[in-house]
């Protein structure tokens, strides 16, 4: 290799290694979230994130077993209510193992979307619904039935249509196509 050759090489390199360092500090320059021991950066969408939360496997398993990964990965924007390993837990045992079936597939996609809301709603947002609807705001989901968000103290919960209350362990963790809430509970419609 001639000298002017490996100056051009050499040259590519130092280049590639600033682009690399300024992706890497532009992902550290974000406002990151941790779950499930991974930062959730904003500058990627709801499933980018997802499937690095060590608690969120099970929900990953079922959004890909419902073939939802491509719309959770879309423009939206979506409210995802994201239950953690530990509320998928609480299910009856053989629930979840029986809903990833696929002759089960319906009633899967139904739940999921039970748990996402069109539209990005902040914590915030949700807590003056719930103050302007004096308790409770209800809010329609992406499956079609609505859910009821309400307050104990300083946290916020939500009801599903069975009675059945979560509470919101993290809010807010914005995504580039919306925000996630990881709750404590699945929530059934």
């Amino acid at each position: 290799m001639n000298t002017q050759s490996k100056i051009a090489v050499l040259g590519m390199m130092v280049l590639s290694f600033a682009f690399s360092g300024n992706a890497a500090a532009q992902m550290t320059k974000e406002k990151t979230v941790m779950v499930g021991g991974a930062a959730m950066y904003p500058s990627k969408n709801i499933i980018e994130n997802a499937v690095n939360s060590k608690d969120h496997k099970t929900l990953v398993a079922a959004v890909k077993a419902a073939g939802l990964v491509e719309t959770l990965q879309g423009a939206g924007p979506f409210t995802v209510l994201a239950p953690t390993d530990e509320a998928f837990a609480k299910l009856p045992k053989g629930t979840v193992e029986n809903l990833v079936k696929p002759e089960n597939k319906a009633m899967l996609t139904k739940i999921l979307t039970y748990h996402v809301l069109a539209g990005k709603y902040n914590a915030k947002q949700i807590w003056a619904a719930v103050k302007a609807g004096n308790g409770k705001s209800m809010m329609k989901t992406v499956e079609g039935e609505s859910l009821t968000f309400w307050t104990k103290g300083k946290d916020l919960y939500v009801r599903d249509s069975k009675g059945n209350d979560a509470k919101v362990t993290i809010a807010d963790v914005n995504q580039s196509n919306g925000v996630i809430h990881v709750i404590d509970t699945v929530l059934m419609p």
